[in-house]
């Protein structure tokens, strides 16, 4: 990475957030700027909200242009990276994707980094963190699997939070007919459909369209499913 993790903070010193937001997206920035765009309504949107940014505190594509946003509109930025990709310089770090590097100030009042152990206790803090639920851009495997998994804790009463889906493109469409598919069939309850949103552009005006606002308006307005949640992890 090009900007120094200056402190090494503990996950037990940080509580849930209810305004935060954790946001899921690519190391790479993709082929069409349509995706740079919308992460940068995105960013410009939870800071002119008041939402912080909870992310997997990467400084190269969409994940570095997100950031870079919302700081640049006077939001809060945390950073969650586990050590070994530290060291290692971060995601994405290939020499392809070094030509795309966002650079991101030092740790500040408005941006600090947290290190982790690991990709488990990295997603967990990201959660714990993010009281106010889960967003999500275009991504690869990684993202992918941080989507399925935050709604799946969701599904089993780990936390209920929205994770909504920036369908920019049509990026999201095939896993919302996956989902839509599994529901039919019965493998997804019904009910637990309202555990995702899928946020669309109108179909004309699209090019126009306000990703961030209409992404945070969808988190906002979203409702809890009233028997979601199917067990209960409380320690007894």
């Amino acid at each position: 990475m090009s900007t120094a993790i200056a402190t090494h903070i503990s996950p037990e010193d940080f509580e849930a957030d209810p305004r935060a937001i954790c946001v899921f997206c690519a190391s790479n920035p993709g082929i069409k700027n349509e995706y740079r765009e919308a992460a940068e309504s995105l960013g410009e949107a939870l800071a002119q909200t008041s939402h912080p940014l909870v992310y997997g505190g990467g400084d190269r594509g969409l994940m570095g242009v997100l950031s870079a946003q919302v700081i640049s509109s006077g939001g809060n930025v945390t950073g969650v990276l586990p050590r070994a990709m530290v060291v290692a310089g971060g995601e994405g770090t290939g020499k392809v994707e070094n030509t795309h590097a966002v650079d991101l100030p030092p740790d500040t009042h408005q941006f600090k980094h947290i290190v982790v152990t690991s990709m488990h206790e990295r997603k967990t803090l990201m959660a714990k963190i993010a009281g106010g639920g889960f967003m999500a851009l275009p991504g690869g495997f990684g993202t992918f699997e941080e989507v399925l998994e935050m709604i799946t804790w969701s599904q089993i009463g780990i936390h209920q939070k929205p994770m909504v889906l920036l369908n920019v493109l049509g990026f999201w469409e095939p896993l919302r007919d996956l989902i839509d598919n599994a529901v039919k069939e019965e493998f997804i309850q019904r009910k637990n459909r309202a555990l995702v949103i899928f946020v669309d552009p109108p179909v004309s005006g699209g090019e126009t369209f306000n990703w961030g606002q209409a992404a945070v308006e969808a988190l906002e307005n979203w409702e809890t499913p009233s028997d979601a949640g199917l067990f209960s992890w409380k320690e007894t």
